[in-house]
């Protein structure tokens, strides 16, 4: 008989979001996979969690998907967490999904903490339709998706470092106009949460004086049928 994946969120900030049930399947699970599993300690000690855990990221994934769904397949249950918030939301866990899909084994994802999620709510933009672009291109491709996620009418939704905050402010800016709706959410549920409102023009110049510390969410209000393209056109990286 197959075990089972688990993929289980763990809080973004706040210890008191992790659920109970997120505890009882992490005690039970024969093995842990975490991002980092020194990050990933006081948490299982804060709940008295003492099963194995083993790495599993960005950088060693590819190699170790395969093995992983095989040993979930002769019945091991498995479960999988990042460093914070749902795994596969701009986190690993895709891969490890996708492969255990393929073998027909069980997934199981547990509802809970992603950042996305209360930054998009606390910045009063519309929400019934949104696309979540998480982390940007770097460099190639970055100018082009800026102007395709410019001329979309949903809300959309950004990771950001704070090092690289007002850069991208002033790149949302170019690509959707200076008096665009947005809102930088920090430290989701932590103790110094904040959330900034305003145009981008406004945001950048907060951000120039106030640099931010923390995880950043940027959500932009989407294109506005008054809107012209003029300023898009001009947009170049």
């Amino acid at each position: 008989m197959s075990g089972k994946l688990y993929i289980v969120p763990t809080p973004v900030g706040n210890l008191g979001d992790m659920s109970p049930r997120a505890v009882e399947v992490l005690r039970q699970a024969d093995l842990i996979l975490a991002e980092d599993t020194r990050t990933s300690a006081p948490l299982m000690q804060k709940f008295d969690i003492h099963t194995p855990m083993a790495s599993h990221h960005k950088f060693n994934e590819h190699q170790t998907c395969a093995a992983l769904a095989r040993r979930i397949e002769g019945g091991e249950n498995i479960a999988l967490i990042s460093d914070a918030g749902t795994p596969g939301i701009s986190d690993p866990g895709f891969m490890l999904s996708r492969e255990c899909r393929n073998l027909g084994v069980d997934v199981c994802t547990l509802p809970g903490p992603t950042a996305f999620v209360p930054a998009l709510v606390n910045s009063g933009l519309p929400c019934d339709r949104f696309v979540f672009e998480g982390f940007l291109p770097v460099k190639k491709g970055r100018a082009t998706r800026l102007r395709e996620l410019a001329d979309d009418a949903r809300t959309f939704i950004i990771y950001e470092s704070p090092l690289r905050l007002t850069k991208t402010l002033q790149q949302l800016a170019e690509a959707c106009g200076a008096d665009r709706p947005a809102s930088v959410s920090r430290e989701i549920s932590k103790l110094h949460e904040t959330t900034v409102r305003g145009s981008l023009d406004e945001l950048i110049v907060y951000f120039t004086s106030n640099i931010p510390k923390g995880e950043i969410v940027i959500i932009v209000s989407g294109r506005q049928d008054t809107e012209t393209k003029t300023h898009q056109n001009k947009f170049r990286q």
